[in-house]
């Protein structure tokens, strides 16, 4: 039997009621497969601040550190609450940046993910839809203008001014290309290469980069598009894409338009990769509106967990399995009250939990 460590971060808002879904499922898992997960729950995002003073405590940078992967919830606070903790300091720059940074987890894997039993959702007709949607969005998550020198402050005129720069190396762009490549491949073997070259020289060094990469992948057809383009494909015509690899921001942003073809960013789990380890989270925030009512959907936690199952632990039959068990509760015309549409049964974030841990244990075991 196999131990994996697992460090937990449920974070702010709705963080904790979701994270408390995927310990069941993951308790599920332990029942069904030679495995064990343990469970370390840790301090990490807003919370962590007015516990500790920091954002990332080092505590949980040393259980992170030990552990074999990363599951984490949702980070961030309301206006006001943020407004209490320095801006350097607020969990998006004190807490996230620096997890991805410690890890080098420059591979952010986003599935735009819309079967038949989730169609409902989406604001786009059905003609648009068609059979679904199945995007593998692939972000850089390292570099960029996130990641650059940044300063601000008061200039010789007494403006306010911001300096930040968008900073990348040809070797950022290439480990992140060869993984868009390779998931290419995997799939339908057609690559989306998301760009601004006609305004930006970093999308310049990006693309000569992929002209010098494309030759190891001649089983795979490039598809160049700018970003603004692209924005408005994934609108009018998504069934056009498979794959997209993309810069930082690019990835941000576009991922998040990902969310709206779905109907919520509640539906989009994702899973972020480094040499030596990965997190896993829901690409959505952490929802203070909302937080402590046990309405908020468990989509994404639980998508994530899948993610790790198969991407970071190896099971990915079992990974199927839960992805299976997602849908059929949905298609069973459950969900929560964030997602509800006219006719859908409504229940708590618990009760869906239950109910895919249910439809899990009638899932075929694994060999």
């Amino acid at each position: 039997m196999k131990t994996y460590h697992i460090a937990a971060l449920a974070g702010d808002g709705i963080g904790p009621e979701i994270m408390a879904e995927a310990k069941k499922v993951l308790a599920l898992v332990e029942l069904r497969n030679p495995v064990k997960f343990v469970i370390e729950d840790l301090s990490f995002g807003g919370v962590a601040y007015f516990e500790t003073g920091d954002a990332f405590p080092e505590a949980t940078k040393l259980a992170c550190d030990k552990a074999d992967a990363i599951l984490k919830g949702t980070i961030g606070l309301s206006h006001e609450e943020s407004k209490k903790i320095p801006v350097e300091k607020q969990p998006e720059r004190g807490a996230l940046l620096p997890l991805r940074a410690r890890y080098q987890t420059f591979a952010n894997f986003r599935p735009v993910y819309l079967p038949k039993e989730l169609a409902h959702f989406s604001p786009l007709r059905p003609e648009i839809i068609g059979d679904g949607i199945d995007i593998m969005i692939i972000r850089e998550l390292v570099g960029g203008v996130y990641f650059g020198r940044k300063e601000r402050g008061v200039n010789k005129l007494g403006k306010r001014f911001v300096d930040e720069h968008l900073e990348y190396d040809e070797d950022q762009i290439r480990r992140i290309l060869k993984v868009g490549f390779e998931t290419a491949r995997s799939r339908k073997k057609v690559l989306h290469n998301i760009h601004k070259s006609n305004v930006l020289l970093s999308s310049v060094l990006w693309n000569e980069v992929l002209e010098e990469v494309a030759p190891q992948y001649r089983d795979v057809t490039v598809k160049h598009m700018l970003v603004d383009s692209a924005a408005t494909a994934l609108c009018l015509n998504p069934g056009q894409f498979d794959v997209m690899v993309m810069e930082n921001l690019f990835g941000d942003i576009l991922s998040d338009q990902g969310g709206g073809i779905l109907g919520s960013l509640g539906l989009m789990p994702s899973a972020c990769m480094g040499p030596d380890k990965a997190y896993y989270e829901p690409s959505h925030g952490s929802a203070p509106d909302i937080a402590g009512k046990n309405i908020a959907n468990p989509y994404s936690m639980i998508g994530s967990v899948a993610m790790m199952l198969e991407m970071s632990f190896g099971l990915k039959e079992e990974a199927k399995n839960l992805w299976a068990a997602l849908k059929t509760v949905f298609a069973s015309g459950f969900t929560t009250p964030d997602l509800a549409r006219g006719g859908d049964k409504q229940i708590s974030t618990g009760a869906f939990g239950d109910k895919v841990v249910e439809a899990l244990s009638k899932m075929p075991k694994p060999e």
